[in-house]
């Protein structure tokens, strides 16, 4: 799993035990008491520290609970399975798995839902969550191109489009098909959702 630092502030050196067991507190507090019953006071009890060592770090709970979450997501990994199709499967299995936590899905769809009147709560979400996991997109085209599955793609913007596209495609529709629909993302879909993404809609369905 990788560390999760929030973004730095002055005053006092920032503690990595504090900050891990801040976030851990955040997220069992997300799942006892829900995002609307949850106070900075509340996590500070639980992590053992002064609520004012939270506000030293977070400007308020929307800034904290995006920390808690993007810390889950930073369990995300892209094991080698041998093709990009079996890659692409075996990452949105475990983001899917991640967005049935109790604490990923409560936390994550309030965090969005009050980022649609809050623009510096929306560059939060991008830079922690959505810029911080497109590393699995590049590592995963990456392989593909080394495999001769995927063409090189030498022009840098053109990359930055087609990596942005990709992670809009599959983030989008794990998040609509577990949070919005509330349906399994179960290995059937996966497999589906894959050879749709890779073969096209025009694309024979497998038999």
């Amino acid at each position: 799993m990788h560390s999760r630092t929030p973004a730095a502030r002055t005053g006092r050196p920032r503690s990595a035990d504090a900050d891990a067991a801040i976030l851990a507190a955040t997220r069992a507090a997300l799942v006892e008491l829900g995002w609307s019953r949850l106070t900075l006071g509340d996590v500070a009890a639980r992590a053992g520290v002064a609520k004012t060592t939270l506000y030293r770090r977070w400007a308020g709970k929307n800034e904290l609970v995006v920390d808690a979450v993007a810390e889950l997501f930073d369990e995300l990994c892209l094991p080698d399975r041998g093709s990009l199709a079996a890659d692409i499967e075996g990452v949105v299995l475990q983001f899917a798995a991640i967005l049935a936590r109790p604490e990923a899905r409560s936390g994550l769809m309030a965090v969005v839902a009050e980022a649609t009147r809050d623009e510096a709560l929306r560059e939060r979400i991008r830079s922690s969550i959505v810029e911080r996991q497109k590393r699995l997109v590049r590592t995963g085209r990456a392989r593909a191109q080394a495999r001769g599955e995927l063409p090189p793609e030498t022009d840098p913007e053109q990359s930055a489009r087609t990596v942005d596209l990709i992670f809009d495609m599959v983030a989008g529709a794990v998040v609509h098909r577990t949070l919005v629909s509330a349906a399994p993302a179960d290995g059937e879909w996966v497999r589906s959702f894959t050879r749709v993404m890779l073969s096209g809609l025009a694309a024979a369905p497998a038999a």
